[in-house]
């Protein structure tokens, strides 16, 4: 053999250590994966977090508007509750001065009536 060609031996070491470097190469990118990854994860999980805090606080702006909405409703019905009564005491009210005014009207007119009758039994005597 030539010393130009490599021989077996030769051959199989250079391909252990194309191997090893290999080897290598992949060891040293996992590990850089590995911290990636670690930051990858953290930054997921910090993502998560944060958007848990957000749907809560959604959440909780949500439940206080309803509260809110709910206790406007209320107010507004008493409101209305409070203007049926008043608009009821009102026609109640003018209701028992129109039956007050007619009969002190029939009580003038009787009396009227009355001062009429006896004028006219005085005449007549």
């Amino acid at each position: 053999m030539s010393r130009k060609e490599p021989s077996f031996a030769e051959r199989q070491q250079t391909s252990s250590k194309a191997r090893q470097l290999q080897m290598e190469k992949i060891r040293v990118m996992t590990v850089a994966n590995e911290a990636g990854s670690a930051e990858r994860v953290a930054a997921r999980l910090e993502a998560e977090k944060a958007l848990q805090i957000r749907t809560e606080e959604r959440k909780k702006i949500k439940r206080d508007a309803a509260i809110l909405r709910a206790a406007e409703q209320a107010a507004e019905q008493a409101r209305r509750v409070a203007e049926a009564a008043e608009e009821k005491i009102r026609r109640d009210a003018e209701r028992i001065a129109r039956a007050a005014a007619e009969e002190a009207l029939k009580i003038e007119q009787k009396a009227a009536r009355d001062s009429k009758y006896a004028a006219r039994k005085a005449r007549q005597k």
